[in-house]
């Protein structure tokens, strides 16, 4: 399976019923807001609009990499179009690569290299370039904007400050004060049924509902908000592309992932802020549907979990032990992440792109 990214629920005769679909796609998100919109929707559209962003902001780690080729793989499965926003204006408004747009350019073209090679299906995916779209319809998308702007007092604008990687009490551009009005704007300018972000992009999709009221818009955005993956280390909410030995970065070799692991925060018998077991949660279990332990027979022999559950009372009882978790969790994700190290190594195009993107200096 390690080849095949993110397998697919379907009936038997191919075709997914309506709770079928509602699974797939409800799967996602730790949160939805709201599961019966959400049925609806599936129920009366057979291919809804799913919008994804991210900021080219530097090498990409496994959360942006291997998470969202299964998310994606989900919902297209499911019959959803996937609009993958490149916020490139946003990566610039936001001070990313020193504010660079051919920086950010480049960054944006080399992730979704990484997501072609990591095995994410594009049959009904599209990458738009924000600054692209934006300027081809500048006379829908600024009134949009303005409208936003003009329906929100500041101090509920700043409070979305949150999806830059910011928080309210930093100090802000008037460029990053306007970023939540923008990316508010994106979800009604590219028609998203469904915003499929993380949870730390949830203030301004809730804020994209709250405008609905305003202007009486009965057909809300459903928000789907993903699981943030912790970084490696202890107490690491999120994983940072600024700190390096937080993440596993996608073209990471063999050996590098191996020691990442090895010094990741792993305490025996503990589940509570165990990153090893979420990544072995949120990415090993649904791109493989099981987890395998290899051990030798004095130390109970191999073993093959077939669901987090039964890991979890395998580890919080002793007996299945970080030494036998790290070689396992280091095997699957080299596994996954093989794909991609030979695409960077075998095609000049995506070579040249990476040795580029890994000579910029990521700025905050």
């Amino acid at each position: 399976m390690a080849e095949e990214a993110a397998p697919s629920a379907s009936s038997r005769d191919g075709e997914m019923t309506l709770e079928e679909k509602f699974a797939v796609v409800r799967s996602i998100g730790e949160e939805c807001i709201q599961e019966e919109e959400l049925r609806n929707l599936l129920a009366k559209k057979p291919n809804p609009i799913c919008y994804d962003g991210f900021e080219p902001s530097g090498r990409m780690h496994i959360a942006q990499g291997v998470m969202k080729t299964i998310n994606v793989n989900k919902l297209t499965s499911a019959g959803c179009t996937v609009k993958i926003w490149i916020a490139d204006w946003f990566a610039q408004l936001n001070n990313k690569m020193g504010g660079d747009l051919k920086k950010i350019r480049t960054v944006g073209k080399y992730l979704i290299e990484i997501w072609k090679a990591a095995g994410m299906k594009l049959d009904n995916v599209e990458f738009l370039w924000s600054s692209d779209e934006i300027n081809g319809r500048a006379h829908e998308y600024w009134p949009l904007v303005m409208d936003i702007a003009r329906k929100n007092s500041l101090p509920r604008i700043i409070r979305c400050s949150q999806i830059m990687g910011r928080n309210d009490t930093d100090e802000l551009t008037a460029a990053q004060i306007f970023y939540p009005c923008m990316q508010c704007a994106d979800i009604f300018f590219l028609k998203a049924d469904i915003c499929q972000l993380g949870m730390d992009q949830r203030k301004v999709n809730v804020l994209a509902r709250e405008y609905c009221d305003d202007i009486k818009r009965k057909n809300k955005p459903i928000i789907l908000s993903h699981h943030m993956l912790p970084g490696l280390q202890q107490g690491q909410e999120k994983m940072s592309k600024s700190d390096p030995s937080s993440s596993i970065f996608m073209e990471d070799e063999e050996a590098e992932v191996n020691l990442k692991i090895k010094k990741a925060y792993c305490p025996p018998m503990v589940v509570e802020g165990n990153p090893c077991l979420e990544y072995i949660k949120f990415i090993i279990f649904p791109w493989f549907g099981s987890f395998l332990v290899e051990r030798k027979e004095e130390n109970g022999g191999n073993r093959t979990f077939n669901n987090i559950e039964e890991l979890i009372v395998e580890y919080q009882s002793g007996a299945l032990h970080p030494a036998d978790v790290k070689p396992a969790l280091s095997k699957a994700l080299n596994q996954i992440l093989q794909p991609v190290r030979d695409h960077f190594k075998n095609n000049d195009e995506a070579r040249a792109l990476l040795k580029t993107v890994k000579g910029y200096k990521v700025t905050k």
